[in-house]
């Protein structure tokens, strides 16, 4: 009886069986397809200026839930990014996370810097003038020196510029690198008249509602009373953060046929942490007002764009050292390395006594990388070489040093692989001069505007160069991983999940664990 059940119906189960897997099959296909195609509404990147990897957990216990807290409760941590290049700088960082590239592919080379021999501000432009503002010093500003494309850039091409892509940060270059040259707009703080500002690169006026923003600005009477000095207050991101929902909302981001993307970035943590360090009250409010700050822009988000509707990222563009003083006082190396006040004037003597020169060899010093005065060199009649050699060899012996090279000399200096590395990845041939110095740990450069009870960045080791990762919303599970990643794998991870072309100059990896 039952052989006669299964020989009646074995055959009938088999085809069952064989049907049910082709349909499955062909709906995992679909659902893939499916996937291959879907994109998140909105994409937004959230760069915090001078943010080291440690406050995250520093500060843990006292950010509230919906700050911080969700990015990392909801989100997924990278916690152990790091900055793959040298110098680690505000220009660069910005730069970096959003071309996926480095100094020697993107040309941002500092935040200010030569282009074969003339000095630059990185986003200087005379050619364009400003919008919202008379004041060309700080509106005549572009993305010309940028050499490469952004995630931006990327979306506004796959979408044929349907996207929109808008920037917003209190700094300019902090605005505009990060939108890329194809934005529809970046929009900067002017704090001589506390307006957000643009250029003529973008549009011959304001949109309506910049404007309307602007003139709450004017009724702000905190930003009054501080004027030019926001930066060095919590004020300066609550506005930042205002400006970025006001972006969101006047310019409809997320709510088109296309993903748009809002790069969004907050500059005061790097005034305040220039001014008052990595420790104490200043840093404590700044760092916690910031939290409330992310949390507005999340609700913000989730009410325009609507929760699980937009991808989100948020990174440093570099840390910061400890104050050295602080250092010293608890038996830790450390201090202040002064170019203009101790090293330069033994360089000069000694140039003087080899070379019969001065100091005008060099035309600047900048992130710790010398550029020569090639012109006064060849008017002097000297051997640029040995120029070279002879600042070189001082260095050498110079306190605090620990390394030091010709940047065309690197691959046979005796330097470490990686800070060969990073040097190189920094290393443009026309605009990032000759000679790089690489102080010891905890040793950075100390000038005549320094704040002695604050801090800078620029070098290679984990204080500037460990920055926090955290990627939120659309597709994004959660989870962490202390697997080294790079400052350069963000643009090629975001752009990976839109399922878009790379931005063009791109040297990183999508991250693996964030893609799936």
């Amino acid at each position: 009886m039952v052989s006669d059940f299964f020989s009646t119906f074995a055959p009938n189960m088999k085809k069952v069986v064989l049907l049910t897997a082709i349909l499955l099959s062909y709906t995992a296909h679909l659902l893939a397809h499916k996937d291959f195609n879907e994109r998140p509404k909105l994409v937004v990147g959230v760069v915090v200026d001078q943010m080291r990897w440690d406050y995250l957990p520093r500060y843990y216990d006292k950010f509230q839930e919906d700050g911080f807290r969700r990015l990392i409760r909801d989100g997924y941590s990278c916690d152990n990014c790091l900055i793959n290049y040298l110098p680690t700088v505000t220009s660069i960082g910005h730069t970096s996370v959003y071309t996926g590239s480095t100094p020697a592919f993107h040309g941002i080379c500092g935040n200010d810097f030569e282009i074969d021999g003339e000095p630059v501000y990185c986003c200087g432009d005379q050619s364009v003038d400003p919008v919202g503002s008379d004041n060309r010093k700080k509106g005549c500003m572009s993305p010309k020196n940028l050499l490469a494309t952004t995630i931006g850039d990327q979306i506004r091409l796959h979408t044929d510029f349907q996207s929109k892509v808008i920037g917003v940060s209190y700094k300019d270059r902090a605005a505009i690198l990060p939108a890329g040259r194809s934005a529809n707009g970046a929009y900067w703080l002017d704090t001589k008249n506390g307006q957000f500002i643009t250029s003529t690169y973008y549009m011959a006026d304001l949109p309506g509602w910049v404007k309307a923003y602007n003139k709450e600005l004017k009724r702000n009477k905190k930003l009054q009373e501080v004027g030019k000095d926001v930066g060095l207050y919590p004020l300066c991101g609550h506005i930042t953060t205002d400006m970025a929902i006001a972006a969101l909302k006047g310019e409809n981001l997320g709510k088109g046929k296309t993903t748009d993307m809002l790069c969004v970035s907050y500059s005061q943590t790097d005034v305040i942490g220039h001014q008052w360090s990595t420790r104490g009250s200043h840093a404590d409010e700044a760092y916690l007002e910031l939290d409330k700050d992310i949390a507005r822009l999340l609700k913000a988000l989730d009410e325009q764009v609507g929760e699980g509707n937009y991808l989100l990222f948020l990174t440093a563009d570099h840390g910061a050292a400890h104050n050295f003083q602080f250092m010293q006082d608890h038996n830790l190396a450390g201090g202040a390395w002064k170019w203009g006040q101790e090293i330069a004037p033994m360089l000069g003597q000694v140039l003087k006594e080899k070379l019969g020169t001065d100091l005008k060899v060099i035309s600047s010093i900048n992130s710790y990388r010398i550029f020569l005065n090639k012109k006064y060199i060849a008017e002097q009649g000297l051997d640029e070489a040995k120029v070279r050699k002879t600042i070189v060899d001082f260095l050498r012996t110079a306190p605090h040093v620990q390394f030091v090279s010709e940047f065309e000399k690197l691959q046979d200096a005796g330097i470490p692989d990686l800070l060969r590395y990073r040097a190189l990845m920094g290393y443009h041939p026309r605009r990032s001069g000759d000679i790089i110095v690489i102080p010891e740990a905890g040793w950075y450069e100390f000038g005549k505007s320094s704040s002695p009870v604050g801090t800078t960045h620029g070098e290679w080791n984990p204080y500037d160069a460990h920055i926090p990762l955290l990627f939120f919303g659309w597709k994004v599970e959660h989870g962490s991983t202390s697997r080294e990643v790079h400052i350069t794998d963000i643009a090629p991870t975001i752009t990976q999940m839109l399922h878009i072309q790379q931005p063009n100059a791109c040297v990183g990896e999508a991250i693996p664990e964030v893609v799936k």
